[in-house]
Formats: C-alpha cells, structure tokens, sequence
C-alpha cells in the first residue's frame, strides 16, 4: 500500500461511478413543496448562478471554468434537460441535469440542492423526479457519479435510489478556491494547501 503525493494547491478525490440497468419498480411519490422548472437553453450567467448555489459546498466547479461557447453547447443540446428546483415561494434551490446524448443512455449529470435543504427528505423526492424523467422509452442505462467531496451521504444515497457502483478512479485537479473561482471559505471540510 503506497500513498500518492497530490501537489500543493491540487485536490484529489475518489469518484465512483454508478449504474441502473433496470427501470425502477413504480414506487409512491413523495410529495413535497418544491417543484421542477423545466430550463430550455439557460443563459451561461443564468445557468452558472444556480450551479455555484447549489454546488460550491462542494467544490462543483467543471461548468464554472468552461467557456461560455462550450457550456452553451450543452445547455441548447435538446438531448440535455435542465431543470431548476423551485421553493414555494419561486426561489431556485436545487439543480437537475439530465443528458440523454449517449443513445441509450440516462446519465444524471447534476443533481443538488442548497445546503440549507440537506437531510430533510427533498432529496428522495428530487431523485425519484430524476428517475421518473430519465428512464423512458429507449433508455437502457442510468448513470451517475458521485465523489469524496460530495456529502458523506451521497454515495449510499444513490445505491439505495437503486444504482450499483460500477468503477471507481482518482481524479486530481487545481483547487477552484486558489483559482477564485470559489469563494475561499467554500467546503471548509476540505483545506486549502
């Protein structure tokens, strides 16, 4: 057993990547307050306000450092579905991306919600939204990863929505807060260094 040295100023994480090769068995769902808000072909500025919202506890960072030539391209892709999570009262606190571009295939590209809405159950209702969409006609495979930077419950939290870890590699990148990207006290459970 060896230990890899990841650089000052780098951030290493383990990410899992998870599959369903079955539609889920019709399950009740659960009701909640919150509601889908189908986003045809966002704004970059529009699309990266929510993302940030909703994933710099996190460290999310991937749609903050592409151009806005190339984030555009999958926001105005018709087989990419964007939804934002609404609360009562209209406020955007949640995140759903769905990419359909691999025939076949459903992979769950994004799917949060501000922290501030963690542990309350809004996420089983968000995920039993995403399988709903996800899975129809044509789709053979759903997917989703998920990494050690993730809330500690993410990854049981995709098994017990039914999908089963298939692989699991080391990813290393330059930390987003260093680059300004992120506020600098963004996921204080991970240091800068």
């Amino acid at each position: 057993m060896a230990l890899i040295a990841v650089e000052p100023g780098q951030i290493a994480t383990v990410v899992t990547s998870l599959e369903m090769t079955e539609r889920p068995r019709p399950a009740p769902v659960s009701t909640s307050p919150l509601r889908l808000i189908r986003w045809k072909a966002p704004s970059p500025d529009k699309y990266r306000t929510l993302f940030r919202r909703v994933g710099e506890p996190w460290l999310w960072f991937s749609r903050l450092v592409m151009s806005d030539a190339d984030l555009e391209a999958i926001l105005t892709d018709p087989k990419v579905e964007i939804f934002a999570i609404a609360d009562p009262h209209g406020i955007e606190v949640g995140l759903l991306e769905l990419d359909f571009r691999k025939e076949g295939e459903s992979r769950l590209a994004f799917l949060g919600l501000v922290p501030q809405l963690t542990g309350k159950g809004f996420g089983r209702w968000l995920m039993g939204q995403a399988l709903m969409l996800g899975w129809r006609k044509g789709t053979a495979r759903m997917t989703v990863q998920t990494c050690t930077l993730d809330h500690a419950g993410a990854l049981p939290f995709y098994m017990k929505s039914g999908f089963r870890p298939v692989s699991r590699a080391i990813e290393t990148f330059a930390d987003p807060r260093l680059a300004g990207l992120l506020d600098p006290a963004a996921a204080p459970h991970i240091p800068v260094l």
